[in-house]
């Protein structure tokens, strides 16, 4: 009688091998293999060898039978999806045939499959903490693989999606490299700040290796976006570092973090940036607008009060619109700081604006900001007959806009005119007659 061909197929190209494999017959494949001969990577007609075959039916004895055979290919690729077999056992979650795959030092654990991704990064995106662990026992395996779909370095993405232990073992790993960004150049500081993982952004800042001054791709540094997301214990520690700029201007508005944190009143953060000797309190955003001119013109008088007390605050820095922050404070009826506004000597409480040539006084009377037009009335040296570029006075806004209080306190000074009391639309009769009921355009005086 002739010797049986081992080897032999039937019509779908399955050897012995192959059936004993799908059946997870153990002692029948261990017994196969004994045969002089036998070949163990003979794929069937759908390309599927008998170890791919072992592992997509969770036959774990049987894959380590298979790996105990120096000739069999541990590096064979999935026919459909092109993974290779530990990608393939990683994706679905077959821990104890990772761990007999990555026994064989001839196991490639870098190998991508078709679509760039690695075992590593499979283990990553899906939260895989033991798998991660057993696959970065071995060197060879890079940490900073960045996953080839969404373009972002593992750590990223395992913060990004709350996977704390993957977040936890990557860290630990020296040759991580902590400042590679993802597509939208966030790097994992960047990520940390902008989602407040405080426990995450302390790791990241004890590793001097962290460039925590990296911006992305909208300008937006890892300080820029704790700010933003009133991460006030990420804030501090980001400024504990020197080198990070306390004067980071947001790209998209122009405003300096300082200015930032006062519009949007996260007074943490103000408090945070002024102990730093080197923030510079007077930066100015697009539209001319200095921190103290926001903290004025919002009613933020704690912020103010801060602001003052640092001799380095210039208080008369006019906006684009030509207005001081004692012009805006008295504009908006911010009385209290108008009151610390004038506190300081420097501040001159009959400087107009540039654009209207009115004065603090004009504003609080046009308004009807009684409490401001008080305190200003207490400055022996405010000039309370100034005419803006409409010619109106103090009094004659008041009048004009009906706030009779006011009209009687300025009337009150012996040092008002009240020449300028009203236009000739009311029912007064004015003479001379005043310049401001024609009210033409403030137009700046032209450079000869």
């Amino acid at each position: 009688m002739g010797k049986r061909d081992m080897n032999a197929t039937d019509y779908h190209r399955n050897t012995a091998v192959t059936w004993a494999v799908r059946r997870g017959h153990e002692g029948v494949v261990s017994t196969l293999l004994q045969q002089s001969g036998v070949n163990p990577n003979t794929p069937n007609k759908d390309g599927w060898t008998p170890l791919l075959i072992a592992a997509q039916n969770r036959h774990e004895a049987v894959v380590k039978v298979l790996l105990e055979r120096k000739n069999v290919n541990p590096n064979t690729a999935d026919p459909v999806l092109g993974q290779t077999l530990p990608s393939f056992a990683v994706r679905n979650r077959y821990e104890g045939i990772v761990r007999a795959l990555l026994e064989r030092k001839d196991v490639n654990p870098n190998l991508a499959d078709k679509d760039g991704r690695t075992p590593l990064s499979f283990a990553a995106q899906n939260g895989r903490e033991a798998i991660v662990r057993i696959l970065l026992e071995r060197n060879e395996v890079n940490p900073n693989t960045a996953d080839a779909t969404l373009g972002q370095p593992l750590l990223s993405f395992a913060m990004q999606h709350g996977y704390y232990g993957v977040e936890r073992i990557l860290l630990q790993r020296n040759d991580a490299n902590l400042n590679t960004a993802d597509r939208n150049g966030q790097t994992p500081l960047s990520l940390a700040a902008q989602n407040g993982h405080e426990t995450v952004a302390r790791k990241l800042l004890k590793r001097k290796d962290v460039d925590p001054n990296i911006a992305d791709k909208d300008g937006q540094t890892p300080l820029l976006h704790a700010a933003k997301s009133w991460s006030g214990k990420i804030v501090r520690m980001l400024l504990e570092r020197n080198e990070v700029n306390p004067n980071t201007a947001d790209a998209t508005l122009g405003q300096s973090l300082l200015s930032l944190a006062i519009r949007n009143r996260y007074e943490g953060v103000v408090k945070i940036l002024l102990q730093r000797k080197d923030a510079n309190p007077n930066t100015t955003d697009r539209n001319g607008q200095t921190p103290l001119s926001l903290a004025a013109q919002n009613g933020h008088e704690a912020v103010a009060r801060k602001l003052l007390e640092r001799k380095d605050v210039d208080p008369n820095i006019a906006n684009k619109e030509g207005q001081t922050p004692l012009s805006l404070a008295a504009q908006n009826g911010r009385g209290t700081i108008v009151r610390v506004l004038l506190q300081r000597n420097e501040v001159n409480p009959s400087l107009a604006d540039t654009t209207s040539g009115q004065t603090p006084l004009s504003w609080a009377a046009r308004n009807g900001h009684e409490g401001a037009v008080r305190i200003l009335l207490r400055r022996n040296d405010a000039n309370l007959d100034k005419a803006d570029g409409y010619g109106r006075t103090p009094l004659s806004w008041a009048v004009h806009n009906g706030h009779e209080r006011i009209v009687k306190l300025l009337k009150e000074r012996t040092d008002i005119s009240p020449r300028f009391a009203a236009c000739p639309r009311r029912t007064e009769t004015l003479s001379p007659k005043p310049s401001c009921c024609s009210e033409p355009p403030f137009k700046k005086p032209r450079r000869s």
